[in-house]
């Protein structure tokens, strides 16, 4: 009995209406500096109907606002986002466009902790206690035209500019889990006119460190990265926040280190054979001086090659880590480092090519909204991910689809057409006439 209440417990936070209502009660929180007598729609009106959009993956926020203005799906932004009254789409970009984007932190935190609850996390774990976050840079605005303050420059041979505006994401991940869980990210961007030298990936890294232990201070963290988070400054940092790491390491990149390795006669050496007949080896070393610095940080080296079975080297690649190497985890902290790729396939890729439309331009503004609604289109993405990890329903939905985009235009068109009183309801509809379209009933 106390095993079936803990199972209802931990599904009743991961619940689409435990999500949602973490999310509405950032939105109530935000200060508002609009003078509230003359402000038609609240402020948590115009910031639940940008994250609808995003949540129903529609490309567009004017279409999704006209749409919305109509009875029946008027009552589900109601029924399902708590919407009272919906803003037209020049007032709801007003809108996100003054919410500061640290306002929104808040929302990453209370999903994570969720999952935590939840012991969703648990399969998490690359080793005993120990969780990966892959950290990449990714830019979701561009444009010769539209620019702010806060945008970066490039400029061309032929004197044009390109401006754009770009983050340092992160999110916790693991080889053989194919949901990834992001976390808040930081914008990479100018912060103010008249700055001798704008922003970076690598100085977006550095605020993003500070921040995750700031949001995490009790967990122990593997940051995993490429080459160019392998140098001392990075390295050190990671370091003083109490965290670990697996960073690329070309060895065109390190050669004072790659000397020491070769004045080695002998490496401790790993080899696997799997079921495919493909060899697996691995090579490694402790304590080596990352550069030629006296006060270099001694790091532990990793170098990997994958042979398949006609003998033809496919894959090689070297990291460096703080972890102490052995014969025991060198093939775990490997498939680690090798894990990065993760970031890319499973939430860039997924956010520019599977619906959700990221290098689609929602509109620039003046301030904050660009930013915002790559963070509102991440929240939708996290939501997703947690009912794909924990929703028994999203599992059989997804399942009955032939893919995401499938399964979201039938839901947009849905929505059109029904007032549905509760999520499960949609799931009802969603399901209606297909095979095996058992919904399972959650405790609200």
């Amino acid at each position: 009995m106390r095993s079936i209440l803990s199972a209802q417990t931990q599904k009743k936070h991961l619940s689409f209406d435990a999500l949602r209502s973490s999310l509405s009660h950032c939105f109530t929180t935000i200060p508002d500096s609009r003078v509230q007598g003359r402000c038609q729609h609240s402020l948590h009106d115009a910031m639940m109907s940008a994250f609808a959009c995003m949540f129903f993956q529609d490309p567009s926020v004017a279409e999704f606002q006209r749409q919305v203005q109509e009875g029946k799906n008027n009552n589900n932004l109601h029924t399902l986002f708590d919407v009272q009254t919906i803003p037209k789409d020049s007032q709801l970009r007003d809108v996100v466009d003054n919410v500061s984007s640290e306002a929104l932190r808040p929302v990453f935190k209370a999903y994570f902790h969720q999952l935590q609850r939840a012991k969703q996390l648990e399969p998490f774990q690359v080793l005993p206690n120990l969780y990966m976050c892959a950290i990449d840079g990714v830019y979701h605005h561009s444009s010769e035209q539209v620019y702010c303050e806060q945008c970066l420059t490039k400029k061309h041979r032929n004197g044009s500019v390109t401006y754009s505006h770009g983050v340092l994401q992160g999110a916790f991940m693991h080889p053989e889990q194919r949901q990834v869980i992001p976390v808040m990210p930081e914008p990479i961007a100018n912060s103010e006119a008249g700055y001798q030298k704008q922003d970076c990936e690598i100085n977006a890294a550095k605020r993003f460190i500070a921040h995750l232990k700031k949001d995490h201070p009790r967990l122990n963290i593997l940051i995993i990265g490429d080459g160019l988070f392998s140098k001392a400054p990075m390295v050190n940092l990671v370091l003083e926040h109490k965290m670990h790491f697996v960073f690329v390491a070309k060895p065109d990149d390190h050669k004072y280190m790659m000397q020491w390795i070769a004045d080695y006669d002998h490496l401790p050496e790993l080899s696997v054979n799997d079921l495919r007949g493909r060899v697996h080896r691995y090579t490694y070393q402790n304590q080596l001086p990352l550069n030629a610095n006296e006060d270099a940080p001694l790091v532990n080296y990793i170098h990997y090659e994958l042979t398949n079975e006609k003998g033809k080297v496919t894959y090689r690649n070297s990291w460096v880590t703080d972890m102490v190497i052995d014969k025991n985890n060198v093939a775990r902290l490997a498939k680690a480092g090798r894990c990065r790729w993760k970031i890319e396939n499973e939430c860039f890729n997924t956010l520019k090519n599977q619906g959700y439309h990221l290098n689609h331009n929602f509109g620039h503004g003046k301030k904050n909204l660009s930013h915002n609604m790559y963070l509102l289109t991440l929240l939708a993405f996290f939501f997703h991910q947690i009912f794909e990890l924990s929703d028994p329903d999203y599992q059989l939905c997804r399942k009955s689809y032939v893919n995401k985009m499938a399964l979201w235009e039938t839901f947009r068109t849905l929505i059109i057409y029904f007032v549905f009183d509760s999520w499960n309801d949609a799931f009802s509809k969603l399901l209606e006439g297909r095979a095996n379209a058992k919904v399972y009933q959650k405790n609200k």
